[in-house]
Order: structure tokens, then C-alpha cells, then sequence
């Protein structure tokens, strides 16, 4: 029977104790509508850690768990009217799956950070579990969660670019390209840590944000590829800089960009689309504009906001303020929970509608595996796995 559809969604978190950049986001944007109600968590493997933010966050004691394992069995042995209804996954990369898949079979709901496997394996075990289960699966693929995003996609669903031919995508930081600046910080020790990150450093942590943004909105499904990582600070193990040349099935090709060494850069995620009748540009930073260039007509951009003209019905619903009141990270992160949310008060399964899911995950597993096989290869176009596509 599906839940009431007034009651907030009673959450526990994994991961995120203090110090942790992104379990904090993760607590902010789920307070912002109300939607959800965090019950419960083991935020960290540090004993002090874990007890201050659970204080800190008013849990009971008994709610604050020393690990994973033992706040799964807990919950699960709570009464239906307390216990969480789903789990949310900020940990590093190669507990991602063991945790969801204990947590689906649980019973519970998960909601992970991505990527959401070390490996496409991984993912596709992951998958028969959340089909088995029967419960749902999201991945916070945060930069799809944007009112601009939602508007640029419909706009080249409804033929206002024409046939796409250029894709452009760019993810570019500098908060790894100095080597003695990062030791000792935990943020980059396991983003760089192949036993913690897996088989790709900056591709995996960033490169999955700006492949799964470009199949988002332009809607083509990327089938070769040609890489070339790098790596620049000396002792690295993993890629912190790479390049990749994309063809899609649909006939468009394009440019992938990810580095993390990029001096100067501070989180700067752009996408250009061209089609035969028209192009749009998003940018990260400034997310509440989207430039539109018609061919043979000035240039427009396109503002997010309730009250705005011209935008999709699905832009509008990411919105929550007039135009000219600035909405960005933290919003688009809420918009994420509160269609989580929703679809957990219905009762759903699978993958929540408007919510990455495991399809996305696959698609970047699929591109992490290419991208590390054609880095490795003498060959020039290297394909994606083609189990990976809807």
C-alpha cells in the first residue's frame, strides 16, 4: 500500500560525519521543502566523528549506529511507523554498491552518490537488485536536476536546434593541481586512492557529471569514443586531466573535458549543443541563464524563475522563486529529494521519475570502462558497452 502523501520521508545517511563536504549538501538541500526527515546514520568509521554530527544533528543515541551493518539490521527491526523508509549513500566510491545492495535487500529505498559502481559489473549486480527488490533506486546526479537543464533538454526534444551535430562539454577544476597542497586532505587522498575511487581518478569523479549531462539533454546516446588521460602531479595514480572525442548513434560528434588540474578553475561545468537550426550554451556557475542562438536571429537568453516566460513546464516545477532571485546547487539537490520523495508516498519502484537511476549509472560506468580501454589502446574509436543503453 502506498504511504500518505503528507507524511516526510524518514531518511538515514551513510557516510558524511564532519569534514565530508558532500554529506553536508546532502543534509541541506533534503531540509529545503520539507519532503524528508533524517532518523538515523553512521556518518563516520571514527568513533568522536561519528557521535558529534549525529549529536549535532539531534539523533537520539540509540539512532547514531557504528557502522553500516548494524544501522541496517536496527531500522529494519524498528516498527513500520519509525523505521527509515530510505537510505542515502555519501561514502567513497567502493562502498557505494555493497552498501545499496544490503540496504535493498533490507528493504529500503536508496538514494546514492555517484558513480554508482566501481565497475560496469558492479552496476549491472546492482541493477538485478534493485530489480528484485522491488524499491527504489536514485543516483545524485545533482547537474540534471537544474531548472535550465530540464529546459534546454525539451527545447531539443522539440526540434528548435534541428538535427544536433556538435557537442561540447567541459568540466573543469584546479583543486588538485597542486600536489603539496592536498596532502593530509581526505577529499583528495580518496578521490586519488584507486582501492577508494577505482580504475579512473578525475574522469570518474567529474567526467561522469559532464558525459551524463551531454546525454541528457541532447538525448543521443554516445556509442564510440577516443580518449587521452593524464596525469600531472607526480606520484598520482589516477587520471587528474583527460580529453575524449564522441560520436553518438544518432550521427552528432563532439568533445568531452574533464581535468582537475586546471589552475585557477573553481567548478566550472559548461555544455554547448549545435544543431542545424540553432545552438544553447549552459553554464554550471551561472545557472539560471540559457543562451539560445536561432539561426539567421539575435541572440536570447532564456532566465529560470515561476514567473518566466517561455519556460517548460518541467523547468518551472525546478523553480521556486521569481526571476532574479538566484536558485542553484542546493536547489537543484532538493529538487532531486523531493521527486524521491514522492515517488517513495506512491509506493513506486525502480527508478523515480525525474530522478537519475541505474540507468545513468550504467551509462557512466559504460563510459568510464571505454575511456580507460581506448586510453589503453592503439586503436582510435573504441565502443561502449552496448548492454549499457536503454
Amino acid at each position: 500500500m502506498a504511504a500518505s502523501p503528507a507524511h516526510r520521508v524518514r531518511i538515514g545517511m551513510i557516510g558524511g560525519g564532519e569534514g565530508a563536504f558532500i554529506g553536508e549538501v546532502h543534509r541541506l538541500a533534503a531540509a529545503l521543502d520539507g519532503a524528508v526527515e533524517l532518523v538515523c546514520g553512521s556518518f563516520s568509521r571514527t568513533a568522536d566523528n561519528n557521535q558529534r554530527t549525529g549529536a549535532r544533528l539531534g539523533l537520539a543515541a540509540e539512532r547514531i549506529h557504528v557502522d553500516w551493518q548494524t544501522l541496517l539490521e536496527d531500522e529494519r527491526q524498528r516498527p513500520s511507523e519509525e523505521r527509515m523508509e530510505a537510505v542515502v549513500i555519501v561514502t567513497p566510491n567502493h562502498l557505494h554498491v555493497p552498501i545499496a545492495i544490503a540496504a535493498l535487500r533490507a528493504g529500503f529505498h536508496v538514494l546514492s552518490e555517484k558513480p554508482a559502481a566501481l565497475s560496469l559489473a558492479q552496476a549491472r549486480e546492482l541493477e538485478q537488485a534493485i530489480e528484485s527488490s522491488q524499491r527504489l533506486y536514485g543516483l545524485a546526479h545533482i547537474y540534471l536536476c537544474y531548472p535550465m537543464v530540464w529546459q534546454a533538454r525539451e527545447m531539443v526534444r522539440e526540434g528548435r536546434l534541428g538535427a544536433l551535430r556538435k557537442i561540447h562539454v567541459t568540466y573543469s577544476q584546479g583543486w588538485l593541481g597542486d600536489g603539496a597542497a592536498t596532502e593530509g586532505n581526505k577529499q583528495a587522498a580518496w578521490r586519488t586512492d584507486p582501492a577508494l575511487a577505482g580504475v579512473s581518478g578525475c574522469m570518474a569523479d567529474i567526467g561522469t557529471h559532464a558525459f551524463g549531462l551531454a546525454e541528457f539533454v541532447s538525448g543521443h546516446t554516445v556509442n564510440a569514443l577516443c580518449a587521452a588521460l593524464g596525469t600531472h602531479v607526480e606520484g598520482r595514480r589516477l587520471d587528474d586531466d583527460g580529453d575524449v572525442l564522441l560520436r553518438t548513434a544518432e550521427g552528432a560528434t563532439g568533445v568531452l573535458t574533464a581535468s582537475q588540474i586546471s589552475t585557477g578553475e573553481e567548478n566550472s561545468l559548461e555544455i554547448r549543443i549545435h544543431g542545424e537550426l540553432g545552438a544553447l550554451e549552459w553554464r554550471q556557475m551561472e545557472p539560471n541563464s540559457l543562451i539560445h542562438r536561432e539561426l539567421n536571429a539575435p541572440l536570447r537568453v532564456l532566465r529560470a524563475g515561476i514567473d518566466q516566460p517561455g519556460l517548460c513546464a518541467e523547468a518551472k516545477r525546478r523553480s521556486r522563486l521569481p526571476g532574479g532571485h538566484p536558485e542553484g546547487y542546493l536547489e537543484a539537490l532538493a529538487n532531486l529529494y523531493r521527486d524521491f520523495a514522492a515517488a517513495v508516498r506512491r509506493g513506486d519502484s525502480g527508478a523515480a521519475e525525474g530522478v537519475p537511476g541505474i540507468l545513468q549509472g550504467l551509462r557512466g560506468m559504460a563510459f568510464i570502462e571505454a575511456v580507460i580501454a581506448s586510453q589503453k589502446s592503439e586503436l582510435k574509436w573504441t565502443p561502449l558497452a552496448a548492454d549499457s543503453q536503454a
